[in-house]
């Protein structure tokens, strides 16, 4: 099966701390990069995780908060600095078109390739980007200002040829394709043989859900997130800050927990920690008491899928 991983660049809130950077992830399916949110310092992370930067051609912000997208200047000024030639792909609120192009304009200036944003609506749900094997999808989120998660998902995967079978009935190399998406082949002969018996069912396609910042996912959006390969929810707080959770449109980890549960999610990983707090296993240890396949994010973990 392709690579299809997260890579936490940061998993801290609005606050810097010494032990946590804003949010900023890197999601690789295949050799493909997307990067989830630009906090600042998402470079200096790039660099520890050993990324490559040309390899990040499609960048999606889920809000305009300094915490999730403070990077994008200097990111696309260090691009520029590589030498990079071929576009990069932002996509966010419209909004970010007024706060981004004058810095553009005035810092980046002679840069050799083009930055182009592409608007998003965060109330509503929806595909954005699609490639050849995958589709990224809006989901509306609740929080202080328009924000949404994404949804990435693996397109239906080809079924596998059986070598065997190939070889004893001598199927030439034009139609193993075919026979891959499901047709039937037709010997010289003329006897039709069943796709079935060629073929063996194709690996499970995987889906990464990402959410943050919000209140809980309503229960009306779970179904577009059920039987998610895996779940991160933010966690700003613990329960006993559940009444400071609602009023700024956070969540707690107990209330991530739950959202994992109903949505029947694989696994969950809880971030978007809150600056008070030094060490977060309570916070794990009130998610898993609801949902036991629960991680903390930390920066440079990588969650295979």
């Amino acid at each position: 099966m392709e690579q299809f991983e997260v890579h936490i660049l940061g998993c801290g809130s609005a606050l810097p701390t010494t032990r946590h950077n804003p949010s900023s992830q890197i999601v690789r399916v295949g050799n493909e990069l997307f990067m989830i949110d630009c906090g600042e310092g998402t470079q200096l992370q790039i660099r520890k995780s050993h990324q490559h930067f040309s390899r990040i051609n499609n960048i999606f912000i889920s809000h305009l908060h300094g915490d999730h997208c403070f990077g994008l200047i200097g990111l696309i000024s260090t691009f520029g600095l590589l030498g990079r030639r071929h576009p990069l792909h932002i996509y966010a609120h419209p909004m970010m078109r007024t706060l981004l192009m004058p810095q553009i304009e005035y810092f980046c200036q002679g840069m050799q390739y083009e930055v182009i944003l592409h608007d998003i609506n965060p109330k509503t749900a929806g595909i954005i980007y699609e490639d050849n094997n995958v589709t990224v999808e809006t989901l509306p989120l609740n929080h202080r200002i328009p924000c949404c998660g994404f949804i990435i998902s693996e397109k239906p995967k080809k079924r596998h040829l059986r070598g065997e079978m190939a070889e004893y009935y001598n199927i030439p190399t034009y139609a193993r394709q075919r026979i891959r998406e499901g047709e039937d082949y037709t010997t010289p002969e003329g006897e039709t043989i069943p796709n079935e018996r060629l073929t063996t069912p194709p690996d499970p396609s995987r889906r990464y859900v990402y959410c943050s910042d919000t209140t809980p996912v309503p229960a009306g959006l779970i179904e577009k997130i059920r039987g998610a390969d895996l779940l991160y929810h933010e966690a700003t707080f613990a329960e006993s800050e559940k009444g400071r959770a609602a009023a700024t449109f956070h969540s707690t980890a107990q209330q991530a927990a739950a959202v994992a549960l109903e949505a029947e999610a694989k696994k969950l990983v809880i971030g978007h920690f809150s600056s008070r707090y030094d060490d977060e296993t309570p916070l794990l240890a009130q998610a898993q008491e609801i949902f036991p396949a629960t991680i903390l994010a930390k920066e440079g973990l990588t969650i295979k899928i």
